[in-house]
């Protein structure tokens, strides 16, 4: 009913930049609150950023500095800005939202399916 599609993963040298994007579709009424989080080889899914829909943001302390993360509401995308990328960064990259649907209305929280980062020389 609701889909979080991500694009913008791959390989990159450390020192690059990567910008992803996250579009939601579906029967949306109105989204809320967006975000990033990262599941790096081994390790649990852990926050890197969130944005509303006023586009206030919050970032992890430790994603402070190298990640922007930015949404355009018109078009239902969030984007993730990662700069002077470090091989630590490697991860699955995953998108989620907060959702309002209706028929009936409810409140749904929303996956994206991934993106893999690789950060490699």
């Amino acid at each position: 009913q609701v889909q979080l599609v991500e694009s913008g993963g791959g390989l990159v040298q450390p020192g690059g930049s990567l910008r992803f994007s996250c579009a939601a579709s579906g029967s949306l009424y109105r989204i809320n609150a967006m975000g990033w989080y990262r599941q790096a080889p081994g390790k649990e899914r852990e926050l890197v950023a969130t944005i509303t829909s006023s586009r206030n943001t919050n970032y992890a302390d430790s994603m402070k500095g190298r990640f922007t993360i930015s949404r355009d509401n018109a078009k239902n995308t969030v984007y993730l800005q990662i700069d002077s990328l470090r091989p630590e960064d490697t991860a699955v990259y995953y998108c989620n939202a907060e959702v309002i649907v209706i028929s009936p209305y409810r409140k749904l929280v929303v996956w994206g399916q991934g993106t893999l980062v690789t950060v490699s020389s």
